[in-house]
């Protein structure tokens, strides 16, 4: 190891914190050496039905058609059923079993290369298919009742307690908790939980308590949902007689307050830089807030509801309010945690309504559609306030600048990194015009494949940015960490005026290399301005454009409808339009047009994206 990768190493170790350095290592210490409970743990399998029949009376909503005659795994593939309960310890996509499926949970390696990708055999046993059958037997499906309970049973089977890759995960552990939490109170059995129910949340929170300190170092999402599970089903256990809850419920409330504290802004910005993983946290807290309201518990702090409005307010900020849709931001392993409607998985509208109605008190639209759906399975009143038109914002705590007009929205990523970054994107643009994605992030794909595409997917190769040297704008220690961290040097505020919005930033980094962008988001056209040096040999700008027909012409680029053109200070070297890809939903990847403008000196390239109006 050279002294540069030493001191990179030691670097970014104490920006991760030495409490959460402690916090993993003495878990990984006591889950190896026996030391940790969770080793110790043990649990019977639940006897007899999970839920009873249905008393309260028929909703007349639609019944979902996700887990009818088939479902879409990670919200896109497509998973045909039969009257075959899924095998739960086999990968769904591609049948192939684990083979470790009787060992303990922390005898199972993170990665098997004959199974793949193990979220695919966790996808199944998420059960979002509770949620479903609970939605369709409240509609008066019988039918759907009795295969919940069958499913259920044949899991608790097929998943003994702590054995199998499905008992390997507290956050997994967690989001059954909160499924099976929501399908309760659609059924409206929440008070008349089943026997064999609460033995069955009981499991869970037995695995989940040992290893929260785990979780709360990853300081992501592992954290607030492995929080909100012990919230959520300490409560349900303590309402029901079993007093053990109570342990459990106030562990929640410490660590959903602590989460909440240290991991949200207060401009609502999110730990993990990321549109899907932060509908993820607010998704949670929802829950988190549904259930408390069903049990008539005490309200958390101030703080934590200033906290939830913010990341509110910030979710609502990002999304197309046409089709719901958002920039593809940061990373995203295809989670949605309360798909209670039929709507797209990249339409956010539904946890961005439900979000502003619980802690905003107002509606982010306020005509009735499919945004509505969830509120009304769960039965929560609308309120009649509607929610401010969004206008261009600054949320500085976590580096995204957005810019509007009427036709309009441009999204500058800039680095202030107090949490771990997961992808190379420092000034990366995304533009929308109406409700069209015209500059585009590539995405994620997936968390476990070959080393070509966990390099291009995260790097700085995947954005609407500048590549110095071919290398990354940081250095990568592993496969879900970067070095030396970027800061933002230069930054030149937010402004509007008359028909124009601007904002400016920039950094240095650790080779020396600087990049300043300035935008200008003016009535039918963005334009950028790069300053770019410090590199030793090259300096690639890159476009990634919206997939279809586009036609390279000198210094530009056109589609018929948009054109973007860049102009250079330095001698261009090298202009072209290549095939890139992208990565809309997880495990799925397509081709892109990408233009890649390079120089070899220090200069100034200017793009301008224009449409007709």
């Amino acid at each position: 190891m050279s002294i540069y990768t030493f001191k990179t190493k030691l670097k970014t170790a104490l920006c991760l914190g030495l409490p959460n350095l402690v916090r993993a290592i003495i878990y990984r210490l006591g889950v190896k050496t026996g030391i940790n409970p969770v080793r110790r743990i043990q649990g019977k399998l639940p006897v007899g039905d999970f839920f009873n029949p249905l008393e309260l009376p028929i909703l007349s909503l639609p019944e979902p058609k996700n887990w009818r005659n088939s479902a879409k795994l990670f919200s896109y593939w497509p998973y045909q059923l039969s009257n075959e309960i899924p095998k739960w310890n086999s990968n769904p996509l591609t049948g192939a079993p684990v083979k470790s499926c009787n060992k303990e949970w922390w005898q199972i390696p993170d990665f098997d290369p004959d199974v793949g990708d193990i979220k695919q055999i966790w996808e199944l046993s998420r059960l979002d298919w509770v949620l479903a059958f609970a939605q369709s037997a409240r509609t008066g499906n019988v039918a759907s009742l009795i295969k919940l309970n069958s499913w259920l049973a044949d899991w608790c089977t097929s998943n003994p307690p702590y054995k199998g890759p499905n008992w390997k995960c507290g956050q997994e552990a967690s989001i059954r908790v909160m499924h099976l939490a929501m399908a309760t109170k659609i059924l409206g059995q929440v008070k008349s939980t089943t026997p064999a129910l609460l033995d069955l949340i009981k499991l869970h929170l037995q695995r989940i308590e040992p290893t929260i300190q785990y979780a709360v170092a990853q300081d992501n999402n592992h954290g607030t949902s492995e929080a909100a599970a012990l919230f959520i089903g300490g409560s349900w256990l303590e309402a029901n007689g079993i007093s053990e809850g109570s342990k459990w419920k106030k562990m929640g409330v410490k660590w959903l307050e602590n989460r909440s504290a240290r991991l949200i802004g207060k401009d609502g910005s999110f730990s993990q830089y990321s549109l899907n993983y932060h509908r993820v946290m607010l998704d949670t807290f929802c829950m988190v807030e549904i259930w408390r309201k069903e049990l008539s518990l005490p309200l958390f702090s101030k703080h934590w509801y200033v906290k939830a409005k913010a990341a509110s307010e910030w979710l609502r900020a990002l999304i197309n309010p046409t089709n719901g849709d958002g920039p593809n931001l940061g990373a995203n392993d295809g989670a949605r945690l309360l798909p209670l409607s039929d709507t797209n998985y990249r339409d956010y509208r539904p946890s961005v309504q439900l979000a502003m109605v619980l802690f905003t008190q107002s509606l982010a639209y306020s005509t009735d559609g499919d945004w509505n759906v969830p509120l009304k399975w769960l039965e929560i009143s609308l309120p009649s306030a509607a929610a401010a038109k969004p206008q261009s914002t600054l949320f500085d705590d976590g580096g995204f600048a957005i810019l509007r007009n009427e036709q309009a929205m441009a999204l500058l990523r800039y680095p202030r990194f107090k949490f771990r970054p997961s992808q190379a994107d420092a000034l990366h643009i995304d533009l929308w015009v109406e409700n069209q994605n015209v500059l585009r992030d590539a995405g994620t794909y997936t968390y476990n494949t070959d080393k070509k595409w966990l390099a291009y997917f995260p790097g700085t190769i995947s954005h609407n940015t500048v590549q110095f040297d071919d290398r990354d704008q940081m250095p990568r220690l592993s496969r879900f960490l970067f070095g030396n961290w970027l800061k933002t040097n230069f930054l030149e505020p937010l402004q509007t005026k008359h028909d124009q919005v601007t904002f400016a930033a920039g950094y240095t980094d650790s080779k020396k290399a600087k990049h300043h962008r300035a935008i200008i988001l003016k009535k039918t056209s963005l334009q950028i301005t790069d300053n770019v040096e410090g590199f030793s040999k090259k300096a690639v700008l890159r476009w990634r454009l919206t997939p279809g027909s586009w036609e390279l012409q000198g210094n530009s680029v056109t589609n018929g409808e948009h054109e973007l053109e860049v102009f250079s200070s330095a001698p261009i070297a090298r202009v072209e339009l290549v095939t890139g890809w992208e990565s809309r939903y997880y495990l799925e990847k397509t081709e892109a047009p990408v233009l890649e403008v390079e120089i070899h000196q220090p200069g100034t390239l200017t793009s301008e994206y224009r449409w007709i109006r």
